[in-house]
């Protein structure tokens, strides 16, 4: 069992770093997930071999890291949900992308519809019964030969929104062949999410999240953009 990578936990929620290849939840491939993972820590902490309350609150894709959120009580999972239908969780993330967009920074809007087979999001017609509208902000942070740092703020929360987005203004992320990229990063997409900002659905004090960028983002970044490890890798 990999050591979980806790960065805040109170007694109604618990938010943690998601490493790349690890699925959230349960998919066909059967390997083992963080949510079974956090279910164990969460069990282990209880009184009378009881199990727990413990359901993620959101998704990341399995080769995205980042910041993601599990409720352990069912009051928070109740409001956190809220938040998430309200569209009251500030999401921030980071990505690496393997073409420089033609705007420094931008609004996209698209509607997606989803492959469930190939597990694929592709553009359709605006109001297509098949698609959901997708919006998104992103600004270039850094910039070298043709990558691009790109920080991107998603308004709506779809499922592989960002790649798809991203791909589709001919900016795919770095390793992510699905969506364009040349080359695979090792089962890995560059994307991150960095932070996340919301007001606790109990204490209602606000709450703001950062997961660090992981470690082997150096190998790019530090050879692509050296003038920026200090902003990147604070």
């Amino acid at each position: 069992m990999q050591i979980l990578n806790i960065i805040y936990e109170d007694r109604h929620l618990v938010a943690l770093v998601k490493p790349a290849r690890l699925p959230v939840a349960s998919e066909s491939s059967g390997d083992e997930t963080l949510l079974d993972q956090v279910r164990r820590w969460n069990a282990e902490k209880q009184v009378d071999g009881k199990k727990g309350y413990c359901v993620p609150i959101h998704f990341l894709d399995r080769p995205v890291s980042g910041v993601i959120l599990f409720a352990v009580s069912s009051k928070a999972a109740a409001r956190l949900n809220e938040l998430f239908r309200d569209r009251e969780m500030n999401k921030t993330y980071v990505a690496l992308t393997t073409s420089i967009p033609q705007q420094p920074e931008g609004t996209l809007e698209h509607w997606l519809a989803k492959d469930k087979g190939e597990n694929r999001a592709f553009i359709v017609k605006a109001n297509s019964k098949d698609g959901k509208r997708c919006v998104l902000s992103y600004r270039v942070l850094a910039q070298s030969g043709v990558n691009a740092i790109v920080e991107v703020k998603p308004v709506t929360g779809r499922s592989h929104q960002i790649r798809a987005q991203m791909a589709a203004i001919g900016c795919p992320l770095v390793g992510d062949t699905k969506y364009g990229a040349k080359a695979r990063w090792d089962g890995r997409v560059a994307l991150h999410a960095a932070r996340l900002e919301f007001l606790h659905p109990v204490g209602l004090e606000p709450m703001k999240l950062l997961a660090p960028i992981p470690g082997y983002w150096r190998e790019i970044w530090a050879s692509a953009f050296p003038q920026t490890q200090d902003i990147i890798f604070p």
